[in-house]
């Protein structure tokens, strides 16, 4: 019995793929197991218990007992090589000496160590375990329905002590069939790939497609391509110029027009404010509280920041919060040094066990003073969407955060959203997102193998911005603005809504003249000079070049080319002038075609080890806040799958440190980056009050973020 025990371990480095269906009684394993080998013409392992204890009821040698498990064990172990022994590509095992071990241990307290060993070391590619969703049928040889939970959580406790790749199956038989045929075909390809089936588990319960990852592992294989500069967009190549007076045309023309239209503001506003207060923690680590003085640690490190965060301390919204904290806390902390006064503002400033900063999202930090209170990030979006992104009284926001930090957002929307709403005469709907983790990458070493942490588990990382395109796919709306959570500012709410309507009015009117082309065209009213006339709007008014050879193509030919062209959502960007902040920019972009676009390009996109790109750089004169009104909606009023107007080879390959190693993970294209590629692309420039970001914290020192500033 010992060596066919043994065998059945030799049978787990078949090429079959293995699958065992394991779970309670009555939960649908024999069903499942049945169909799975008729989907696939394959052979299944029937449950050898069946008959062995029917045959021995029958015989009135009476009902199942602890001599009866290692029994059960050979016969069922007997049926398994038999069954692969014939098997095409699947076997499906409707049972396995998992299940004999738990039935051992739950019923009669024991498992022999033979029958122990070989269910821990056979291994099948995957287990299916059955969930008790299903009614309990009683066949006279079933224990019975009661105590289902309990005995599902120790059959699924069993997998996980033990270490082996299972997905829970649920709902009706139907429902099981699909979920695990969609299953195995990823895993087929996954192992293919060389992935085991611990780590396709976790890829499958991430929810990333294995396809997925198999685009990933190409990128890093291959590395992307740099973005090809052609030259810098500028006033009058690329970028429109607009006065005041201007400005104020386009946001009245936005008012008169937007009655029939749905608007939304989406603000992204997930992760933590970890890095506005990276030098703040870098002094909490490295400061010798006991051994120097502030002074002389801002001299060791040269850190500036520091300096400027300590002189401009009181300045900060939040300062009297924690200054109160720590004299409630301290009776003598009128009389401490400074130093140690600095040192526990800072402390109590970012550990947990106080204010946290660090671990919070920055859309609940506290960015302003006015004064009755102190205003977050969040509450001013509230206050500006009110004055340009509303209509017949109504807002509506769109936050996409982290879903941990949701209860933080939902207890300030309690606490602030019926006032403004009273206070601007507008009803507030408020919505939010998660980044699909979907959208995740895999991270690798330096040679392309998956990385994994301490504890096996695979390394994932979040796809970046680029990620929101799914969230703002998912809107509806007819015009959707997208403004970053940090970028908001004290006072100066008409200025923003001015330019905010501005950037509205002039995608409004572009996209009016664009669905009234399109309507012609559709309509077949368009002649050879009305063709010619709208090339001419596209050139000069969208900035949009047209293929080459587009001349001496057919009439039916360029008809076809500028639906192409123009039916696409598009989007109107405000660019302020470059005065030295880090990110992206707007260019003239050339494709492998040869073909040149207008586009957003991150630095890291570009090859600065070129010089002629390097020059183009130097030369840009304008930066992109994020600050965007988008049209995602056709002529015909239907929402676009804005999916299909990605550039996918304009990601990002990120290196990071993970101890002595270098690993990479992919973030997908950005979204105003490639993630917009291929929409209609208009710059617009726009004063610098529109843009005033929080990257670091002492950013909220700057007159933007200071009370009664006057720009």
């Amino acid at each position: 019995m010992e060596e066919n025990l043994k065998q059945l371990s030799k049978t787990g480095a078949s090429e079959i793929i293995k699958i065992a269906i394991f779970g309670p009684e009555s939960t649908g394993k024999t069903t499942l197991a049945k169909q799975l080998a008729e989907y696939y013409q394959t052979a299944w392992v029937p449950e050898f218990a069946r008959d062995y204890l029917q045959e021995k009821l029958n015989s009135g040698r009476g009902v199942c007992d602890i001599d009866d498990m290692l029994p059960i064990a050979y016969g069922q172990t007997k049926l398994e090589n038999e069954s692969a022994a014939i098997a095409d590509t699947y076997l499906f095992c409707d049972t396995n000496l998992m299940v004999t071990k738990v039935f051992s241990e739950l019923y009669y307290n024991f498992c022999d160590s033979l029958l122990d060993k070989a269910a821990r070391t056979h291994q099948y590619d995957l287990f299916f375990l059955t969930d008790i969703d299903v009614p309990w049928e009683d066949d006279g040889l079933r224990d019975s329905p009661e105590g289902r939970e309990s005995v599902f959580s120790v059959f699924k406790q069993s997998l996980i002590d033990n270490k082996k790749p299972f997905i829970t199956l649920t709902g009706d038989k139907g429902t099981r069939l699909n979920k695990a045929i969609a299953i195995l075909e990823e895993l087929r390809k996954a192992k293919k790939m060389g992935i085991d089936s611990l780590d396709f588990v976790q890829i499958y319960e991430h929810g990333i497609p294995i396809a997925k990852v198999q685009e990933q592992l190409t990128i890093y294989k291959n590395g992307i391509a740099k973005t090809i500069l052609d030259r810098p967009a500028t006033i009058g190549d690329g970028i429109m110029y607009l006065s005041t007076e201007e400005f104020i045309e386009k946001a009245t023309f936005f008012d008169a027009n937007k009655a029939s239209l749905t608007l939304k503001k989406l603000v992204p506003a997930s992760g933590a404010a970890t890095r506005m207060f990276k030098f703040l923690n870098e002094f909490l680590r490295d400061y010798h509280y006991e051994t120097e003085s502030i002074n002389a640690y801002i001299n060791r490190k040269r850190d500036l920041e520091l300096s400027l965060f300590i002189v401009g301390m009181d300045k900060f919204s939040f300062f009297e919060a924690i200054d109160k904290r720590l004299r409630a806390d301290f009776a003598d902390f009128e009389f401490w040094p400074a130093d140690k006064k600095n040192y526990y503002f800072i402390t109590y400033l970012l550990y947990p066990d106080y204010f946290d900063f660090a671990s919070k999202p920055k859309g609940v930090l506290p960015f302003h003073k006015y004064s009755d209170h102190v205003a977050t990030p969040f509450e001013e979006h509230l206050n500006e969407s009110v004055t340009y992104a509303s209509v017949q009284q109504k807002s509506y926001l769109h936050f996409t955060i982290t879903q941990a930090h949701q209860t933080l957002f939902e207890k300030l929307e309690q606490e602030l959203k019926s006032t403004i709403e009273t206070q601007s005469n507008t009803i507030i709907e408020i919505g939010y997102s998660y980044q699909d983790k979907a959208t995740d990458s895999v991270t690798v070493d330096a040679k392309n193998n998956l990385v994994k942490n301490q504890n096996n588990e695979l390394l994932f990382r979040p796809g970046g911005h680029g990620a929101l395109i799914e969230n703002l796919n998912a809107l509806d709306a007819d015009l959707v603005f997208i403004k970053n959570i940090d970028n908001v500012i004290q006072n100066q709410m008409d200025a923003i809504a001015l330019y905010k309507k501005g950037l509205a009015g002039i995608l409004i009117e572009l996209q009016q003249r664009i669905f009234k082309q399109l309507e012609a065209i559709h309509q077949q009213q368009v002649s050879t000079s009305e063709v010619d006339k709208i090339v001419t709007f596209v050139e000069n008014e969208l900035s949009i070049k047209m293929i080459k050879g587009f001349p001496e193509f057919t009439f039916e030919n360029k008809i076809k080319e500028l639906i192409g062209v123009l039916d696409r959502p598009i989007r109107v960007c405000g660019m302020v002038k470059n005065e030295g902040e880090p990110g992206g920019g707007p260019f003239w972009v050339m494709d492998d075609k040869g073909k040149t676009s207008l586009q957003i390009v991150e630095s890291s996109q570009m090859d600065l080890k070129n010089e002629k790109q390097q020059n183009i750089l130097d030369k840009a004169t304008h930066f992109n806040p994020v600050d965007l009104v988008c049209g995602i909606k056709n002529y015909k009023n239907k929402k676009f799958d804005l999916s299909q107007f990605v550039d996918h080879n304009s990601g990002f390959i990120v290196e990071r440190t993970l101890g002595n190693d270098t690993i990479k993970s992919y973030e997908l294209p950005g979204l105003w980056n490639g993630a917009m590629a291929k929409w209609i692309t208009v710059f617009v420039e726009v004063p610098m009050v529109t843009f005033n970001p929080v990257k670091n914290v002492n950013d909220l020192l700057k007159p933007a973020h200071q009370p009664q500033h006057i720009l």
